[in-house]
Order: structure tokens, then C-alpha cells, then sequence
């Protein structure tokens, strides 16, 4: 499964109102890290198919960004049961990913 692009207009259905644990990539499209990170996003989302990999365009979505605090990026935001559970910022390796979902 690939990471799905998420919007104002769907982050409630695919994000708060889920069931699935939900990992939220805050990013931009300039952002080095965000890029060196994108691949290993696309390989969690294969290899944890149980868990709901999500990006949130900064430039394109402000407000959600806003909501969040998100102040630096690649911002990574765990969601479980629709509240957020764990925030880490910057380049993580899939195992750091992992570990951040446990």
C-alpha cells in the first residue's frame, strides 16, 4: 500500500475518525529530508500494511500544519484510535519508524 495524500478535507475520515494506527508525514516539496525520507515512508506502507501511512503537504495545507504544531520538517505524528499518540521530527530510518509505532 502507498502513503495516501492527505487534505483538510480528508484527514478527519482517514486520520481521527480511524480505527488504524496512522502515521502523518508533514512535508514539503523543497525539503531535503523530505525526500531522503519519502522512500522509507513508501517502504513502511509495504512491509506494515496494518498501519495507515499519510502526507500532509505543508504549503498546500497550512492549516493542518497550524493545528499541529508542526514547526520543523519532516514532522512524523503516530495517531492511534484518531488522537495523537507520539511526534518526532527529521530523518528516521525504517527500524526508528518501527520503534515509533510500538
Amino acid at each position: 500500500m502507498k502513503p495516501i495524500k492527505l487534505t483538510s478535507e480528508n484527514f478527519e475520515k482517514e486520520v481521527t475518525l480511524s480505527n488504524k494506527t496512522v502515521l502523518v508525514d508533514f512535508y514539503a516539496d523543497w525539503c531535503g529530508p523530505c525526500k531522503m525520507i519519502a522512500p522509507v515512508l513508501d517502504d513502511l506502507a509495504r512491509q506494515m500494511p496494518e498501519v495507515t501511512v499519510g502526507k500532509v503537504n505543508v504549503d498546500e495545507q497550512a492549516r493542518l500544519a497550524n493545528t499541529y504544531a508542526v514547526s520543523s520538517i519532516p514532522t512524523l505524528i503516530v495517531f492511534k484510535n484518531g488522537q495523537m499518540h507520539k511526534k518526532a521530527v527529521g530523518y528516521h530510518t525504517i527500524e526508528q519508524l518501527k520503534n515509533l509505532l510500538a
